[in-house]
């Protein structure tokens, strides 16, 4: 097709292992390791969170580094040079870019306010009500951006375009995510979000990860060439991220083992708006792909960025802002937890809708 972008996606791999479609499980295991770790050894927990990059900064050292080893191969994934092509089929990159940053995270926080405000609040106190609407706002701020790779490619997906979609999500999330996150959190709770803590996340988890997955990608291609780069060596770092995601949960659990021992319930609570945001976002995005005709293998992956997110991103702003024990990074988890399964079923929908879109 002319109009075709002609840029090549890495695909990792292809469709979703057999690791990656049990994650929901390896996730509540972590869990489990991580609350017994935190109850039976908690001298040492708490020595690890005591442990910060520099004074006041409320960047956890050791998760950090994880969150490096988890962002860093994803980010070496993404190829910004495919962005010169946009101008050639802009009508499905401007749908998903309406989505993510106009509609997404508004959208999170009036249906968190909504429900930990008011909906659940005979089990929820306010307090713990602000975390949960701050939580849900930060996982809601950050468009997914190394799993929509899988989620494009289980629905015959455009990886090109799917790729275009990426990088442009990445480079508006270095502008915007942490305004919207100030502006929304303090606007839906009671919290006030230190404008320098949340700088300096945005610095160590976006900025130098991004940084260094360009100049890594760049590095390798040019020693070895495109092809070696994403079919041999991207497919090596597939496990370190998820060992690095794994561990983090663990440390993150442990930290918070004696408020998740009381609170239960909250976990099935929090998923609650969470799982409506997402299939909201995920059926505005593939409406609009069919309102404006814009082709499946576009439309799909579309909705599907719509509807995921970054939580690795997530989970570790949320601690920096707010600590690991705290109901934010608990909310942003929770994300971790439920985010294959419910993929796994906008896939399908997507797989069964796809005749609704003009034929390529």
């Amino acid at each position: 097709m002319p109009e075709e972008i002609e840029v090549k996606a890495t695909q990792s791999g292809g469709g979703l292992g057999r690791f990656e479609r049990y994650l929901s499980v390896w996730v509540g295991l972590c869990m489990i390791a991580g609350i017994a770790i935190g109850k039976l050894l908690p001298g040492a927990i708490n020595g690890l969170r005591q442990l910060e990059f520099g004074e006041g900064s409320q960047i956890n050292a050791p998760i950090a580094v994880l969150i490096w080893l988890m962002i860093v191969p994803m980010m070496m994934k993404v190829d910004f040079a495919s962005i010169r092509n946009v101008g050639k089929r802009p009508k499905g990159l401007l749908v998903t870019v309406f989505v993510n940053w106009l509609v997404k995270p508004f959208s999170m926080a009036a249906i968190a306010w909504l429900f930990f405000r008011h909906v659940f609040s005979a089990w929820i106190s306010p307090a713990e009500a602000d975390q949960y609407i701050a939580g849900a706002i930060i996982l809601a701020a950050a468009p997914c951006t190394a799993m929509v790779f899988v989620w494009s490619h289980l629905t015959d997906g455009d990886p090109a375009y799917t790729l275009v979609q990426v990088s442009v999500n990445d480079l508006i999330m270095l502008f915007l995510f942490a305004p919207i996150i100030r502006f929304l959190v303090s606007g839906a709770s009671s919290l006030e979000v230190p404008f320098q803590v949340l700088l300096y996340a945005v610095i160590v988890f976006i900025v130098v990860p991004l940084a260094a997955g360009v100049l890594l990608r760049r590095w390798f291609v040019a020693q070895r060439g495109n092809e070696w780069f994403e079919q041999t060596l991207l497919p090596r770092f597939a496990p370190v991220s998820m060992l690095a995601l794994l561990a983090t949960l663990v440390l993150i659990f442990g930290f918070q083992a004696d408020n998740i021992t009381s609170k239960s319930l909250h976990v099935l609570l929090i998923a609650v708006p969470i799982l409506i945001q997402v299939y909201f976002n995920s059926s505005l995005t593939y409406g609009l792909m069919r309102v404006f005709r814009v082709p499946y293998s576009v439309a799909a992956p579309g909705a599907l960025i719509g509807a995921s997110n970054f939580f690795e991103l997530a989970v570790a702003t949320a601690i920096a802002l707010f600590g690991p024990e705290s109901g934010a990074a608990l909310a942003t988890v929770v994300g971790v937890l439920i985010e294959v399964p419910v993929m796994l079923t906008v896939c399908a929908a997507c797989n069964r809708t796809r005749h609704w879109f003009p034929t390529e």
